[in-house]
């Protein structure tokens, strides 16, 4: 039996028998870093450079302090919203993390299942290494986005919205921030490429590079360092939203926004919503925090159109934070890479249902009854009260 993680002296053991039974997303990491392939685990978890705005991401939502109000009747805690019209169970959605089946055998499958279990949003990553129409098969009932990187093969972009089209996928995630792979030395040290037994799901018919393209770390010592320099388009630009706009009928989010004046760009060019996202703070670092920008770009779009946030999140605490900022909803990406690497679709199931839980708590302990009431006015920096002593 695995030695139990974090503060936790009890031996639990899971349903599928992976070890002690994690009781927040910190401890999950912790099995996910001592039982994955170095390859997948470095992957996963590293940042960029000095990874600055990697503790940023985190260390942020800590010098945030909740502000609760009392004697409000919290018998019941309501957490249904929508996203773009589309409704969830809570504003807790799944952000788009490549090649999860070298976090467990299904992946993405697992991934599907644990989402639509819960009535959430899942968003698939261009780099899945399954193909976006099995992914939809396994959770028919499913609420899903793609993520869409564009590639300098407009053709081979195009048919991806093509087929996300036709599985049922009801917006796309277009992330802006990635012309070029940020320098990931974690990747480096371990000449990261995806394990040969695997491949990029939604290339397979297209062999090659597209397919198996991330398999050699090549010169830059990163396979997908090479694969996103040779195949990503780096000359994006504003003429390519609506490019795409011309040809979807799907929703369009922008992914990757870290600016005002990013975000009323956005909204100028007609996109359905925006994604505040430092990309994992796996591209530029020294980048801010993403809930440090948050209430800006909230302000920013003036309700014109829905504002999302990933980056940091692990606790329900930390979600009730970006609510409170405005968020119309928060995307995790690695809590529940670390869930599917304990087990599965369960572990990542459980991972969602913590932070789901979490939240209610945070709320209920806030005097809190509904997302609605949630508001700027409950959070504070802490050298708000440091500034008095």
């Amino acid at each position: 039996m695995s030695t139990p993680v974090g503060p936790v002296e009890e031996q639990y053991q899971t349903v599928t028998g992976a070890g002690p039974a994690p009781v927040n997303v910190a401890e999950y990491e912790r099995y996910a870093k001592d039982n994955l392939p170095r390859n997948a685990f470095g992957y996963y978890a590293s940042g960029s450079n000095d990874m600055i705005t990697l503790r940023e991401n985190r260390a942020a939502y800590t010098r945030l302090r909740l502000l609760p109000r009392i004697l409000v009747d919290v018998t019941n805690v309501e957490m249904k919203t929508t996203i773009l019209g589309d409704p969830v169970n809570f504003p807790i959605c799944l952000a788009p993390t490549a090649m999860q089946k070298m976090a467990t055998p299904e992946g993405e499958l697992a991934t599907s299942r644990a989402a639509a279990r819960h009535g959430t949003l899942m968003t698939l990553s261009s780099w899945s290494t399954t193909a976006l129409e099995e992914v939809a098969d396994a959770a028919p009932d499913g609420l899903r986005w793609f993520q869409l990187y564009v590639y300098k093969d407009r053709v081979v972009t195009l048919d991806l919205v093509k087929r996300a089209e036709r599985a049922g996928y009801k917006a796309f995630a277009v992330t802006v921030d990635t012309p070029i792979l940020g320098r990931r030395e974690g990747d480096i040290k371990n000449r990261f490429s995806l394990p040969s037994h695997l491949t990029m799901g939604n290339f397979t018919s297209l062999g090659g590079d597209m397919a198996g393209g991330t398999k050699a770390a090549g010169a830059s010592g990163s396979g997908l360092a090479s694969y996103v320099s040779s195949l990503i388009d780096r000359s994006l630009t504003w003429d390519d939203i609506a490019w795409l706009r011309r040809n979807t009928s799907c929703k369009i989010v922008v992914k990757g926004v870290m600016t005002p004046e990013d975000a009323i760009a956005s909204v100028n060019h007609g996109v359905d919503g925006i994604w505040v996202s430092n990309h994992g703070a796996r591209q530029l670092d020294t980048t801010p925090a993403t809930i440090e920008v948050l209430h800006d770009i909230v302000k920013a779009v003036r309700g014109k159109v829905e504002v999302y946030i990933d980056g940091g999140i692990t606790r329900g605490t930390d979600v009730m934070k970006a609510l409170c900022l405005g968020a119309t909803a928060v995307f995790v990406g690695r809590p529940y890479v670390w869930g599917l690497a304990h087990s599965g679709e369960e572990g990542c199931y459980d991972v969602i249902n913590l932070l789901k839980e979490e939240l209610k708590l945070a709320m209920a302990l806030s005097g809190i009854a509904k997302l609605e009431d949630l508001n700027p006015k409950l959070v504070r920096h802490a050298m708000a009260f440091q500034s008095r002593l």
